[in-house]
C-alpha cells in the first residue's frame, strides 16, 4: 500500500542526501499530483476554463513516467545473466524532475563538448517586467524577435568595446530561456552565455580571438536602458504595447481571455490562482530577519528590466562552464525542497531567501497544481537559441565550435572510433556514459559480477507487462514484499547547488 502524503513528507525530511533509487510513486511530488490533479481538472471545467490538451498530456505522462506498469526495457548481464527492468520516461519539459535532470545533463554536455570553443564565456541574465513575462508565456513567438534585439545590443557593445566594428569582428551567444522562479512562479527570463570577447578575421582567413573586459556598472545601466527602449519601440510597432503619458500596458488583443491566461497571470504576480483565496498574495513563511541592503550591485535596473553579467568562466575552466550550463538548464522543481505542513498544505523552500526574510512559500494543494500547469511550455517552443557565430546558418560555426559542424564543415561524424577527434569522441557519448560522467553512476556494468549489461527486450504490451510483474511479485520472499526492481529516478543529492 502506498504511503500517505504526510508519510512521504516525513520520509523525505529524514532521508540522507545520498543517491538512492526509488519508486516515483513514493515521492511527495508524485503523491500530490496523483491525489489532487483530478480535482483540479474538475475545478477548471466547472469554471468553463478547461485545460489545454498539451497541459493535460504533461500531467498524464508524468503520472506514467518511471512506472513499470506502463512499459520497460529488459537489461541482462552477459556474464551472470542477472536481469534488470528499466521503466520508460515521459521526456516532458514542464515539471518532471527526472526527465528535467536528464535534459539538464544532456544540454550541458552538448554545449561544452560541441558548441563552446575553449574561450572565456560570460553569463548575461536579462529579466523583464511582469507584463512582458505574460506576453512571452502566452505568445512565445514574440520571444525570437526580442532575443534578436537583445543579442544585437550586447554584441554591438562587446565589439565596440574591443575597438572594432560589426563588419570586422563577430561574437556569439547561446540563450537558455528559463521559465520559472525560485518560488515556482512563472518568470520568463533569459540566460545568455556570451563569448567574453570577439573574433577578428585576419587577411589570410584565420580567426583570432580578442578578450573583452567585464562590463562596468555604468555600462550595464546604459545597456539596460537601451534594451528597455528598443524592446518597447518594437512591441509598439507590432501593436502589442500601448503607451500614454504616464504608463505602458499590453494591447487589448493580447489580453483576450484564454484557458491559461488566469493561471499564467496569477503565477507571474505571486497570486493564488484557484480556491476561496483566489486573487490574494501567496502565503509565505519568514524565518530569517529582513535585510534592507541592496543586493543588485553590479547590475542594471530600468523600468522593470534587470541585466546582470557577474558570472564568467575562463577558457581553462571547462568544468565550471559545464556546472554553469547545468545550473541554468536545471528542472523547474526540486523535490528535496518540497514538503507538507501539518494541515496538508504544500510548502516549498526558496533556493535563496528573499531580502524580507522569506524562506518558504505555502500553497493549497489545488493552487500548487495550478503552479505546475503554468510552468508547462507550449508545444514546439524552442527554449535554447543560438546567435552569432553559433547560429546554425553562420559560416563561422564550423570554424569556431569543437564539433566542426555547420556550413563548410563536416556533416557526419567519423565512423571509426580511433579516427575521431576528442570533440567527436565526447559528442558520441551515450546516455549511460553521461550518467557515469556526471553522477558517477555506471548502469552498463553488472553490480553483481562486473560484467557488461545490454538491452535484450522492449516490453510495451500491457498483457505481457502484467504477467512479468505478477511473476516477480509471486516470487517475493515474504507476503507484502515485491521483487520488482526500483524504478528510474534522478539522484537525490544536491545537483543544482553549484552556480559556478
Amino acid at each position: 500500500m502506498s504511503p500517505t502524503l504526510a508519510e512521504a513528507s516525513a520520509e523525505r525530511d529524514g532521508c540522507a542526501a545520498t543517491y538512492q533509487r526509488h519508486r516515483p510513486e513514493r515521492t511527495l511530488l508524485y503523491q500530490i499530483v496523483e491525489q489532487h490533479y483530478p480535482a483540479f481538472v474538475a475545478h477548471m471545467f466547472q469554471q468553463e476554463r478547461p485545460l489545454p490538451d498539451y497541459v493535460q498530456q504533461e500531467f498524464e505522462d508524468y503520472l506514467r513516467c518511471g512506472r513499470l506498469e506502463h512499459g520497460f526495457l529488459r537489461v541482462r548481464c552477459d556474464t551472470c545473466h542477472a536481469e534488470h527492468l528499466v521503466a520508460f520516461s515521459c521526456k516532458r519539459r514542464g515539471f518532471c524532475p527526472s526527465c528535467g535532470a536528464r535534459r539538464m545533463v544532456e544540454s550541458a554536455a552538448l554545449l561544452v563538448d560541441e558548441v563552446f570553443p575553449e574561450q572565456p564565456v560570460r553569463q548575461w541574465v536579462l529579466s523583464v517586467p511582469y507584463p512582458l513575462r505574460f506576453l512571452f508565456a502566452s505568445h512565445p513567438e514574440v520571444m525570437g524577435r526580442v532575443l534578436g534585439i537583445v543579442y544585437r545590443c550586447i554584441a554591438t557593445h562587446l565589439i565596440k568595446k574591443a575597438g572594432f566594428s560589426r563588419k570586422t569582428a563577430r561574437t556569439g551567444a547561446v540563450t537558455l530561456i528559463q521559465r520559472f522562479g525560485s518560488a515556482l512562479n512563472l518568470n520568463v527570463h533569459f540566460h545568455m552565455l556570451f563569448l567574453d570577447g570577439v573574433y577578428i578575421e585576419r587577411p589570410d582567413g584565420a580567426l583570432r580571438f580578442r578578450w573583452v573586459r567585464a562590463p562596468t556598472s555604468a555600462e550595464l545601466a546604459w545597456l539596460t536602458q537601451t534594451l528597455a527602449r528598443r524592446i518597447g519601440r518594437f512591441l509598439e510597432r507590432q501593436g502589442l504595447l500601448e503607451r500614454d503619458a504616464e504608463n505602458s500596458y499590453l494591447a487589448g488583443d493580447v489580453l483576450e481571455a484564454g484557458p491559461m491566461d488566469q493561471l499564467l497571470g496569477s503565477s507571474i504576480t505571486y497570486r493564488i490562482a484557484v480556491g476561496p483565496q483566489q486573487g490574494r498574495k501567496v502565503f509565505t513563511l519568514q524565518t530569517l530577519p529582513g535585510c534592507e541592503e541592496a543586493c543588485d550591485a553590479g547590475g542594471g535596473k530600468v523600468a522593470g528590466f534587470s541585466l546582470h553579467a557577474g558570472v564568467a568562466a575562463r577558457a581553462d575552466q571547462r568544468q565550471k562552464l559545464e556546472r554553469l550550463c547545468r545550473y541554468i538548464s536545471r528542472p523547474a522543481i526540486s523535490e528535496k525542497r518540497l514538503s507538507l505542513t501539518p494541515n496538508g498544505n504544500v510548502r516549498y523552500q526558496l533556493k535563496t531567501p528573499y531580502r524580507d526574510g522569506t524562506t518558504h512559500v505555502i500553497f493549497e494543494p489545488l493552487d500548487f497544481i495550478a503552479r505546475l500547469a503554468a510552468l508547462v511550455p507550449k508545444p514546439r517552443v524552442n527554449l535554447t537559441r543560438f546567435h552569432g557565430v553559433f547560429a546554425p546558418n553562420s559560416k563561422y560555426r564550423a570554424r569556431v565550435t569543437p564539433a566542426r559542424r555547420g556550413r563548410g564543415g563536416r556533416h557526419a561524424r567519423t565512423a571509426d572510433p580511433e579516427e575521431r577527434t576528442p570533440a567527436e569522441g565526447r559528442a558520441a557519448m551515450t546516455w549511460a556514459q553521461r550518467l557515469k560522467r556526471v553522477f558517477g553512476i555506471d548502469i552498463e556494468t553488472c553490480p553483481a559480477c562486473g560484467g557488461a549489461m545490454r538491452i535484450i527486450a522492449c516490453i510495451e504490451d500491457p498483457d505481457v507487462i502484467e504477467k512479468i510483474l505478477a511473476h516477480l511479485d509471486a516470487k517475493a520472499p515474504e507476503p507484502g514484499a515485491t521483487r520488482r526492481p526500483p524504478c528510474r529516478a534522478p539522484p537525490q543529492r544536491g545537483l543544482f547547488d553549484e552556480t559556478g
